[in-house]
Protein backbone atom coordinates (compact mmCIF):
# COMPACT_ATOMS: atom_id res chain seq x y z
CA UNK A 1 0.00 0.00 0.00
CA UNK A 2 1.39 3.30 -0.86
CA UNK A 3 1.60 5.89 1.92
CA UNK A 4 1.94 8.95 0.15
CA UNK A 5 -0.35 10.46 -1.94
CA UNK A 6 0.15 13.84 -3.89
CA UNK A 7 -1.75 16.53 -4.85
CA UNK A 8 -2.51 18.88 -7.76
CA UNK A 9 -0.95 21.85 -6.13
CA UNK A 10 2.25 19.30 -4.97
CA UNK A 11 1.75 18.97 -1.53
CA UNK A 12 2.55 15.56 -0.59
CA UNK A 13 0.64 13.63 2.34
CA UNK A 14 2.34 11.22 4.31
CA UNK A 15 1.46 8.58 6.28
CA UNK A 16 4.54 8.64 9.17
CA UNK A 17 4.91 6.28 12.54
CA UNK A 18 7.44 7.90 15.26
CA UNK A 19 7.19 6.41 18.66
CA UNK A 20 4.28 4.01 17.55
CA UNK A 21 1.80 6.93 16.87
CA UNK A 22 0.79 7.48 13.14
CA UNK A 23 0.75 10.56 12.11
CA UNK A 24 -0.38 12.07 8.68
CA UNK A 25 2.12 14.78 7.45
CA UNK A 26 1.42 17.51 4.74
CA UNK A 27 4.00 19.23 3.29
CA UNK A 28 5.84 20.69 -0.31
CA UNK A 29 8.63 18.20 0.04
CA UNK A 30 9.35 14.86 -1.78
CA UNK A 31 7.62 12.29 0.91
CA UNK A 32 10.78 10.54 0.51
CA UNK A 33 12.40 13.20 2.42
CA UNK A 34 9.61 13.57 4.76
CA UNK A 35 9.17 9.67 5.44
CA UNK A 36 13.57 10.18 6.26
CA UNK A 37 12.36 13.07 8.68
CA UNK A 38 10.15 10.83 10.86
CA UNK A 39 12.58 8.39 10.82
CA UNK A 40 15.02 10.37 12.31
CA UNK A 41 12.95 11.78 14.69
CA UNK A 42 11.64 8.25 15.70
CA UNK A 43 15.26 6.97 16.42
CA UNK A 44 16.15 9.76 18.24
CA UNK A 45 13.36 9.41 20.93
CA UNK A 46 13.85 5.67 20.95
CA UNK A 47 17.35 6.47 22.08
CA UNK A 48 16.56 9.29 24.70
CA UNK A 49 14.14 6.67 25.67
CA UNK A 50 16.10 3.42 26.10
CA UNK A 51 18.27 5.99 27.75
CA UNK A 52 15.54 7.33 30.01
CA UNK A 53 13.03 4.46 30.10
CA UNK A 54 10.75 6.19 33.22
CA UNK A 55 9.84 9.28 31.04
CA UNK A 56 6.41 9.73 29.47
CA UNK A 57 6.32 9.89 25.83
CA UNK A 58 5.48 13.66 25.50
CA UNK A 59 8.30 13.96 28.13
CA UNK A 60 10.58 11.92 25.85
CA UNK A 61 9.68 14.17 22.99
CA UNK A 62 10.25 17.56 24.68
CA UNK A 63 13.30 16.78 25.23
CA UNK A 64 14.06 15.55 21.72
CA UNK A 65 12.90 18.75 20.83
CA UNK A 66 15.00 20.71 23.25
CA UNK A 67 18.32 18.96 22.06
CA UNK A 68 16.93 19.24 18.11
CA UNK A 69 16.69 23.05 18.91
CA UNK A 70 19.61 23.33 20.33
CA UNK A 71 21.78 21.37 17.22
CA UNK A 72 19.83 23.48 14.88
CA UNK A 73 21.01 26.94 16.48
CA UNK A 74 24.66 26.03 16.73
CA UNK A 75 24.47 25.16 13.59
CA UNK A 76 23.12 28.65 13.01
CA UNK A 77 25.41 30.53 14.74
CA UNK A 78 28.40 28.59 12.79
CA UNK A 79 26.74 29.59 9.35
CA UNK A 80 26.41 32.89 10.47
CA UNK A 81 30.08 32.88 11.89
CA UNK A 82 30.92 31.64 7.99
CA UNK A 83 28.79 34.05 5.86
CA UNK A 84 30.41 37.02 8.05
CA UNK A 85 34.13 35.91 7.72
CA UNK A 86 33.16 35.18 4.22
CA UNK A 87 31.97 38.94 3.67
CA UNK A 88 34.81 40.02 5.83
CA UNK A 89 37.24 37.83 3.04
CA UNK A 90 35.79 39.22 0.62
CA UNK A 91 35.75 43.11 1.45
CA UNK A 92 39.62 43.19 2.28
CA UNK A 93 39.83 41.15 -1.46
CA UNK A 94 37.94 43.73 -3.51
Amino acid sequence: MDKSKKSNNNISRVCVNIFNEEYVVRGDENPEYIEMLASYVDRRMRVYQSRNPNLSPVKVAVLVALNLADELNKLQEDYDELVKALEEKKNRMG
